[in-house]
């Protein structure tokens, strides 16, 4: 288990599970901003091969602005990832933990907002109805 992020793990292929995370991020507020193939990125540069691996640059808007206001220079550790990899016939969807992230800050107006968005993010998890591991 990893302290920086929580994990689920679906007994769904990887485009069923990529399409569900998409659709339960925009349910919570979210936006994707980037979404990066990584297995296609590390096999054009590398020639190597990885499982189905992609990043997802999520953000909520108005928690963005939240933070923002709090932090001005906080644009630097967004937006929020979300991580859906294809395991062994399966596949894992891992959210970062926000709370976890901001810690390095000294700002407990900051720390509000972080707390926030990680309760949204865990609600992205929970609410994917798809059959779990």
């Amino acid at each position: 288990m990893i302290r920086y992020g929580f994990t689920k793990v679906f007994n769904a292929d990887f485009n069923t599970t990529l399409e569900a995370v998409q659709s339960q991020l925009s349910n919570q507020g979210f936006g994707v901003l980037t979404s990066i193939d990584l297995q296609a990125k590390l096999k054009e540069e590398l020639e190597t091969d990885i499982s189905k691996y992609t990043i997802l640059g999520a953000c909520n808007p108005k928690m963005a602005y939240k933070a923002i206001q709090a932090e001005e220079c906080i644009g630097l550790l967004l937006p929020c990832n979300v991580v859906v990899i294809e395991k062994e016939g399966k596949t894992a969807v891992s959210a970062v933990r926000p709370s976890v992230a901001m810690q390095m800050i000294d700002n407990p107006k900051l720390h509000s907002v972080a707390v926030s968005v990680e309760q949204s993010l865990y609600k992205v998890l929970k609410s994917i109805q798809l059959s779990e591991e």
